[in-house]
């Protein structure tokens, strides 16, 4: 008598054993694609770009020669402190002048006058108008045959002569200046609104009632509270400037005889107008340093800001 086997238990599935990814690990693997992306289109472009100013490179020609330091010490012990200079001048002028516009128009709107909403957004105007557009009004506006401004004045008597703001090197700075004034004013003047509004209104009326003016306030309760907001308001700004090139090469082209030349202006001058992508780059390499540093200044006070 024969007996059947007992049937055989299917063997239990299989699991996996091997370890999890950690949370660095499982990060780095989202941002992956990113990364890729990140140092195709920027960072090998930059150290491309970076390696050529260590070769004589003309647009013109093929092929290239290894020189080594000579492009960068081509600006060092030429033309490179004059251009920072004209690039520091700008720099302050283009950020604390509409700085100061912006902040008084932005105390202006936080009294609560009548009409603060219709001003605010017409003074948003300059602001939104792309920076050739406005380079191109001021140029019709700093003319010296056909200007306004020449015009306004001569029929006031306060000059007797046009003056040719654009192509006289005293004026030609100060009119960029002005140029770039108004375009940039109404963004800071929204960010300084935006933090005045923060300012808890008890703290005025506290100092009030101690007997403390307008001035007083503003240097014992305004200040304080809003110096966080001015501090990144003027390095950011300070950084746009420093780079800044449409309105200056639109009004001036880095001229009268140079004494308008920045940095962007420069860099593109020698690469587009002298065919010299090399000492261009070297240029451009000095001038990022120095850009690093200003990065450098703003993320140390924002972490300061985040941490206070």
């Amino acid at each position: 008598m024969s007996t059947a086997a007992p049937p055989q238990k299917a063997p239990p599935p299989r699991q996996w054993t091997g370890g999890r990814l950690s949370n660095g690990a499982f990060a780095l693997l989202l941002t992956a694609p990113g990364l890729a992306l990140f140092a195709a289109i920027i960072f090998y472009p930059l150290l491309s770009a970076l390696f050529t100013g260590f070769f004589k490179q003309d647009l013109r020609l093929p092929g290239r020669e290894f020189v080594g330091l000579d492009n960068f010490t081509y600006w060092l012990d030429g033309d490179f402190l004059t251009i920072l200079e004209q690039t520091l001048i700008f720099t302050v002028g283009a950020t604390l002048v509409p700085f100061a516009l912006g902040f008084a128009l932005a105390l202006a709107l936080n009294t609560g006058l009548r009409g603060s909403g219709f001003l605010r957004g017409l003074f948003l105007f300059p602001w939104v108008i792309p920076g050739v557009v406005v380079s191109f009004l001021w140029m019709w506006i700093f003319n010296a045959n056909y200007g306004v401004l020449n015009g306004v004045l001569m029929e006031t008597g306060i000059i007797d002569e046009s003056v040719p703001w654009l192509g006289r090197p005293g004026t030609a700075m100060l009119a960029v200046i002005v140029t770039k004034t108004w375009a940039s004013f109404p963004w800071m003047m929204v960010m300084l609104l935006a933090g005045l509004q923060t300012v808890p209104r008890e703290l005025h009326e506290a100092a009030s009632m101690d007997g403390a003016g307008s001035i007083r306030r503003f240097f014992a309760v305004t200040w304080p509270q809003v110096r966080g907001v001015a501090s990144i308001v003027l390095l950011l700004e300070f950084i746009w400037n420093f780079q800044h090139f449409d309105t200056i090469y639109v009004l001036t082209g880095g001229g009268p005889a140079g004494t308008t030349e920045t940095f962007a202006t420069a860099v593109y001058q020698t690469a587009f107008k002298g065919f010299d992508i090399g000492r261009a780059t070297a240029l451009g390499g000095l001038w990022m340093l120095l850009l690093l540093l200003l990065v450098a200044v703003y993320l140390r006070i924002t972490e300061r800001k985040g941490d206070a």
